[in-house]
């Protein structure tokens, strides 16, 4: 995952976003993990952030609005209670499902009343 904001970027000005990206996303897998997710779940929503953080990253360097917005606000912005962005280029419909499962899960994870415990692990992330 540490090296996603440099594939993601499209300027050099993307790194550091891209790295606050994958901060919040990391937070997330995290507690996936505490909640003891199946590896296939984990994996699958892992791969499917990848594609959300490339979209976020593409619609941040082409909407100079959502470029002034906090990563924060842009990831509130674009992640939904039914989903995420639509991603581009266009996916199959079965992808942008799995792909909006995965918002679903991150949008009610950013928008949970009571912080998670935090998490120890050893798990490496790629």
């Amino acid at each position: 995952m540490n090296e996603w904001p440099q594939r993601w970027r499209c300027e050099d000005a993307d790194l550091a976003p891209g790295a606050a990206i994958v901060a919040t996303f990391k937070l997330f897998l995290l507690d996936l993990l505490r909640r003891k997710t199946s590896k296939t779940t984990f994996n699958r929503d892992r791969d499917n952030l990848w594609q959300v953080g490339g979209e976020l990253i593409r619609r941040r360097y082409e909407d100079p609005q959502l470029k002034r917005l906090a990563i924060d606000d842009l990831i509130q912005q674009l992640i939904e209670e039914d989903g995420g962005p639509l991603i581009w280029p266009r996916v199959s419909e079965a992808e942008q499902n799995a792909i909006d499962t995965t918002c679903r899960k991150l949008y009610r994870f950013l928008n949970q009343s009571t912080p998670a415990e935090p998490v120890k692990s050893t798990h490496k992330f790629r």
